[in-house]
């Protein structure tokens, strides 16, 4: 995604012409159309993070400023109250990592009484419309870069539908069930066959042992969702922030004109041969 996102800012800001040279405010239509089109790529990204952790709207304060003008399903949809405090006996049981405490992240889309559609899906479809404008009104010439932006949108549009996969793939539920059973009937055994070897050395060595064969069984159940906002998941917010700062990047500074380059009195094109 990063490197989808990259090209296709890049080509956009670098290759698309401005016609200032026509009309002022043409031109100036033509500049912010670009501008809004890097948005919309970086929003791709956060949108996608958040369609990961099954927050579907777009009331999200990384999110709100970069989609709120567009016309989506999640902007129509009502707010919902995400301050709900959970129970003692719900988060103790979280945190031995039992399955029927477990919060079922896809509450958010049961509770909705209207279609929360699909953001990153309707921001490709703005892109690819912001693409079909540049093709009709000739600001967009190259065919050979044309291929590459529609490529870049499809590498996207792979990106969704690849991560989608590894979420709604999660192991079996029957082999989950049994290794959660085994798991909990040969702690609970344990120490009956310890203490007669161990004497009150069982309670601590229980304890440890406990602690070791838990964290091997929960290994499973974090690898299913790699996107969530825990320690040991991937930092989905690191990596929507650098493609946020590698647009702005390219989009800081106009196009860059090669006779200014090269004519520059710092550029040493001979050295060391010579300073000039």
């Amino acid at each position: 995604m990063t490197h989808a996102s990259q090209n296709l800012a890049r080509l956009i800001w670098i290759h698309v012409d401005e016609r200032h040279d026509q009309n002022a405010e043409l031109g100036k239509e033509d500049l912010l159309a670009k501008i809004n089109c890097l948005n919309m790529i970086a929003a791709f990204a956060v949108a996608l993070k958040h369609r990961l952790r099954f927050e579907p709207y777009i009331y999200y304060d990384d999110l709100k400023h970069l989609v709120s003008h567009i016309d989506t399903f999640g902007r129509d949809a009502d707010q919902p109250d995400l301050k709900r405090k959970q129970s003692i006996f719900k988060t103790a049981g979280r945190f031995l990592g039992l399955p029927m405490a477990e919060s079922n992240p896809r509450k958010l889309l049961k509770r909705s009484r209207v279609p929360l559609g699909n953001l990153p899906l309707e921001l490709l479809n703005h892109l690819s419309a912001y693409m079909k404008t540049l093709f009709d009104n000739g600001t967009f010439k190259v065919t050979a870069y044309q291929s590459q932006c529609l490529s870049a949108l499809t590498t996207l549009n792979d990106v969704l539908t690849g991560t989608d996969r590894i979420l709604n793939t999660p192991l079996p539920i029957a082999y989950t069930i049994a290794i959660s059973q085994i798991t909990w009937v040969y702690i609970l055994i344990l120490p009956f066959q310890l203490i007669k070897d161990l004497g009150y050395v069982t309670i601590p060595a229980s304890i440890f042992a406990a602690y070791i064969i838990l964290g091997l069984a929960l290994i499973g159940r974090e690898i299913e969702n790699p996107f969530g906002d825990d320690v040991n998941d991937l930092p989905l917010d690191a990596f929507c922030e650098q493609i946020r700062k590698d647009v702005d990047i390219i989009m800081s500074r106009p196009a860059p004109s090669v006779e200014e380059v090269v004519m520059h009195p710092d550029n040493m094109l001979l050295y060391p041969l010579s300073e000039m």
